[in-house]
């Protein structure tokens, strides 16, 4: 049996910057991927959800089940992390595939809106939401259209996340989260402020004319397309534009940065045979620890808690507060300013203070008391006092996610970093399709159940602050320690099967 002590990096004989020499404008230029991918969420999800169910009237649990269908094909997630420790494309581990993934999914988002207008007007001819051949048509497209663009976003953030593995080591890597997912939350920000100044704000709601309200002596068809007519233009601006930006940002965020800073090669023990670690042998490193299980569940839990309002923030914002379109996109500009002052601070002061344990466990009790005042000002119907508990949220899923981010990739194996965080990554995306999903099914039984708007919405907030302790738990029972021991003799184990033949 062919031997070798995996344990031990590789030598090299070309000098490359260590972690701790990133430049300060190195790291803020990486966080210009992440600044571009919050850009693109809050177009997809913010502003399309609310379009979707508020104003073209399509039923919540269709809405939120096709937006959810990025989540659902995270399992994908493993396959490209996997390979992109094994196979490098377009001379590269991990940027060939941020660029080819980002230039796919700007593509996608773009005919999804196309799509969007062509449900739209089936609806207008049926007079409102009925099934019938075109609908179910235009709906199955949709659900097609919004798994390529997840599939494309896995390709491209499940490799970004592993080359910041690669370029860091566990005493830098709280503060070039902080500053990566900062940028994140300014991608977020600038989308809801962008959504507020562009989008328009429609005269009158689809729901009226649902419930047979008279206006202007339009029918429901008639105003139907009088909706799509003064969101087509608009909307079609936006998602043309947008696309090229998040892939600009892309290429100028890693151009150059894996060949210089990357410590792939040293780290990884396959580096003379680059397909060593198979995508079999690679689910078997995951598995070997049940410290994975544990903190998978762990990310699982707490995604939810922090998404299962997703799909229905900016429609609570329009029907319980009577906001218009474009101050409920901006609800995720306020969020989005909490979160970004939260990571700047959890980084550099929370965490070197309390820990990565502790201060996760403080952002989790946070979250907890934001979705009780968030239940809290529906009661007020003030919409002052929304956006206060949404700043609110936002400090405390800042402080949660920076926290769990950290500790994640410290339960990240080097020799398999981009393995790893495809499983970390599936953990999360799961959480938030099913979050994303359960949200609006929620939405609609609560309404059933209780006949009333608000009962409805509070339920899902009560469920997301449950969630948030449960994590906590979940969490009390992860050892980094155990986790690097187990993982460690499996990579090794695996490598030495492979090389055997």
């Amino acid at each position: 049996m062919t031997t070798r002590n995996f344990s031990e990096p590789a030598a090299t004989t070309a000098w490359q910057p260590t972690a701790s020499q990133l430049h300060w404008l190195t790291i803020a230029r990486l966080g210009l991927f992440n600044l571009g991918l919050g850009l693109m969420s809050v177009l997809t999800v913010a502003v399309l959800n609310r379009v979707m169910i508020s104003e073209i009237g399509i039923p919540g649990w269709i809405t939120a089940g096709v937006v959810a269908m990025p989540y659902f094909v995270a399992p994908a997630r493993v396959w490209f992390g996997q390979c992109s420790d094994a196979r490098p494309l377009l001379g590269s581990h991990r940027a060939g595939y941020v660029w080819l993934g980002t230039a796919t999914f700007g593509l996608a988002v773009f005919a999804i809106v196309q799509i969007v207008w062509q449900l739209g007007g089936a609806m207008a001819i049926a007079g409102g939401w009925v099934w019938n051949s075109s609908t179910l048509t235009w709906t199955l497209l949709l659900a097609l259209l919004f798994a390529l663009y997840g599939l494309a976003v896995s390709a491209s953030s499940t490799p970004f996340t592993a080359m910041l593995v690669d370029i860091s080591d566990e005493r830098t890597r709280p503060r070039l989260i902080s500053v990566v997912w900062s940028m994140l939350m300014v991608g977020i920000v600038i989308g809801g402020i962008s959504g507020t100044i562009l989008l328009p704000e429609l005269p009158e709601t689809l729901a009226a004319a649902r419930t047979g309200i008279a206006i202007g002596g339009l029918s429901t068809s008639e105003f139907l397309q009088q909706t799509l007519t003064l969101l087509r233009g608009p909307l079609n601006r936006i998602f043309a534009v947008a696309p090229l930006l998040v892939l600009a940002l892309a290429l100028a965020a890693t151009w150059g940065i894996e060949r210089r800073y990357s410590l792939f090669s040293r780290r990884s023990a396959a580096r003379d045979r680059e397909d060593s670690i198979t995508l079999g042998n690679a689910l078997r490193v995951l598995t070997a620890s049940r410290q994975t299980g544990l903190f998978f569940s762990f990310l699982l839990v707490l995604t939810l808690s922090l998404f299962l309002q997703e799909a229905v923030l900016e429609p609570y914002g329009g029907q319980v507060f009577q906001m218009p379109i474009g101050e409920t996109t901006g609800l995720n500009a306020i969020w989005g300013m909490g979160i970004l002052i939260s990571y700047a601070l959890t980084g550099f002061l929370v965490i070197p203070r309390l820990g990565k344990r502790a201060t996760t466990k403080l952002g989790c009790v946070l979250l907890a008391v934001s979705f009780t005042l968030i239940i809290l000002a529906g009661f007020t119907q003030e919409a002052a006092m929304l956006k206060a508990a949404m700043f609110i949220f936002g400090l405390a899923a800042g402080v949660a996610t920076i926290g769990a981010i950290s500790l994640m990739l410290d339960l990240t194996a080097d020799e398999a970093a981009g393995t790893f965080i495809g499983a970390w990554g599936l953990s999360q995306a799961l959480a938030r399709a099913i979050a994303i999903w359960c949200g609006g099914i929620l939405l609609d039984l609560g309404k059933i159940l209780f006949q009333a708007t608000l009962p409805a919405y509070s339920l899902v907030f009560g469920l997301q602050a449950v969630g948030a302790i449960a994590a906590i738990w979940l969490l009390e029972r992860v050892s980094v320690k155990e986790f690097k021991e187990s993982t460690r003799q499996a990579i090794a184990t695996a490598m030495e099967s492979e090389l055997d033949g």
